[in-house]
């Protein structure tokens, strides 16, 4: 550069350019009107000028020289497109720069997979003037299209922790597919993604109706990936960022398990409590997929003393029945069979408190459970470790028992068991008594009916002369043969529990006769009993 004004740049303080002055004034307007300025006092033979935050840093700055040495003009590909249009506009660059960068962006659906890849990248780099520019918003909706047209893809047809995740071509193949307009394993690829920009990609998702599962599938493979060796401050950020997008896809896109994977691995991160709350109640609202090793979870507060997080589990089934305005009957009786099976596991903890404990076996609607006999269970094996509790608190855990629900033996038993209150065994009996004063009359009226049936089906048989004699017997037709024998196992049924209703009564007997005798005087008058 003898006899030219040398410009010393640094670029972002990241790599400095000896330059010559005049060349690079005579197309960037920021240089020209920087020079301008120190032309009345004299330039001197060396400038040194420092630039902050220039998009694309050295590499921009770069090209930009290039132009500028070659009389204005340079070769524009997809690849370096992004950093000249971006260096253009922040160096005042000739229109004619502009111009030709933003005619090659027209040109971005025409680019392939990978050289889209890249320019995402780049606008990644410098987030701030990619976003303003309108810029980074066609790049991503440039790939989310070519996700949405690409049929041959191994995400959008298996999950994301299949060990077929990705296609098995072999290297060549591989190459070209890359190459191609279309991803081959996009799951992958865009794992590129920042916590600045994976929302917007996933909006633009959205907005493009790219499936829920296919969304929901990617999500979670994103997080186990990005959270993979990272430290527990971007851990945290990542995990709050995918449940704020996973909440606002649809419920049916995720499982229960890949939920409460998340439940699990984010219980040390010290999540946000807008965000534990959504998380919660999206593992809620699918809590009939749950097993009960899931619910299973010990309590992480070591105030809570108990073994297990009973306070979790009935988060979960409070979201649960507000997840829709009318739970299906089916579901609903699911989750009972589930907290059968978990009150009777937590029932032994010496810890848990009777509060909790009522809490639970009174969280689902009546509904849910077609019996009664595993919450007896329950209650039997909680008031057996819990000894001490006084009458009251015994009588509220009772008050949780439908008795019309409990069977025979449950009923039978309950009225024996000197864990329950008295009061209890009473409500016990008296129902037994009623369902089978109940079934005797429904017996009597199954019998009435029966030979009133006989008696007409007799009548017609004379009035039409049918009578068929086989082996010297009448045939009853197959009707009869199924209510005589119906009516006979009822009659039958009836005996036994005629048999069983007069053993209860002799025990109602003895318990009454005790009780009179009692000091106390505790059945002289009944105290209203426990619905």
């Amino acid at each position: 550069m003898e006899g030219a004004c040398v410009l010393e740049v640094d670029v972002n303080g990241e790599e400095k350019f000896f330059v010559d002055k005049n060349v690079l004034s005579r197309y960037s307007g920021r240089l020209s009107k920087l020079f301008g300025k120190t032309s009345v006092t004299g330039t001197p033979k060396t400038l040194k000028v420092i630039f902050h935050g220039l998009p694309g840093g050295p590499d921009a700055f770069e090209l930009m020289t290039k132009f500028c040495y070659n009389n204005g003009s340079i070769q524009i590909t997809p690849i370096n497109t992004l950093l000249l249009h971006f260096v253009a506009h922040f160096m005042e660059m000739t229109h004619d720069l502009i111009m030709q960068t933003e005619k090659s962006l027209e040109c971005i659906p025409y680019w392939t997979w990978s050289e889209t890849l890249i320019a995402f990248q780049q606008c990644q780099e410098f987030f701030q003037a990619s976003n303003s520019s309108g810029v980074l918003d066609k790049i991503i909706d440039s790939l989310v299209r070519r996700i949405v047209t690409t049929s041959d893809t191994s995400p959008l047809s298996s999950s994301p922790d299949s060990s077929n995740l990705r296609l098995s071509f072999d290297t060549r193949s591989t190459l070209s597919m890359r190459n191609s307009n279309h991803p081959s394993s996009w799951f992958e690829d865009l794992l590129i993604l920042n916590s600045d920009t994976i929302e917007k990609f996933i909006n633009c998702m959205v907005s493009r109706k790219v499936d829920h599962a296919t969304i929901s599938r990617f999500l979670f493979y994103y997080l186990k990936h990005r959270n993979l060796n990272a430290p527990t401050d971007e851990k945290r950020k990542n995990t709050e960022i995918i449940i704020g997008l996973l909440y606002s896809l649809d419920t049916d896109s995720f499982s229960f398990k890949s939920l409460f994977g998340i439940l699990r691995m984010s219980s040390s991160l010290d999540l946000s409590k807008c965000c534990r709350s959504r998380l919660e109640s999206m593992v809620g609202s699918q809590v009939d997929e749950a097993t009960l090793d899931s619910l299973l979870v010990p309590a992480a507060d070591q105030g809570m003393q108990c073994l297990y997080d009973v306070n979790l589990v009935l988060r979960f089934l409070r979201y649960f029945l507000q997840s829709s305005v009318q739970i299906c009957v089916k579901r609903l009786k699911k989750v009972g069979s589930l907290m059968d099976l978990y009150i009777t596991e937590v029932a032994p903890d010496p810890k848990l408190k009777p509060s909790k404990f009522v809490a639970l076996i009174t969280a689902l609607p009546d509904s849910s459970r077609e019996s009664h006999d595993a919450m007896y269970r329950a209650i039997d094996m909680y008031l057996q470790v819990h000894s001490g509790l006084a009458q009251e608190e015994k009588m509220k855990i009772c008050c949780a028992i439908n008795y019309e629900k409990l069977s025979s033996e449950s009923c039978k038993h309950l009225a024996g068991n000197s864990k329950f209150p008295s009061r209890t065994a009473m409500q016990a009996l008296i129902t037994q008594h009623s369902k089978l004063k109940n079934l005797l009359q429904d017996t009597n009226c199954l019998r009435k009916f029966r030979n009133s049936t006989h008696k007409e089906q007799q009548m017609n048989d004379t009035e039409n002369e049918q009578v068929i004699l086989y082996a010297k017997r009448v045939d009853i037709s197959m009707e009869d043969e199924k209510l005589k024998a119906h009516l006979e196992g009822m009659q039958w049924k009836a005996m036994e529990l005629e048999k069983i209703c007069r053993k209860i009564q002799n025990q109602m007997t003895r318990i009454m006769k005790i009780k009179l005798c009692s000091p106390n005087g505790g059945l002289r008058s009944l105290p209203k009993l426990c619905s």
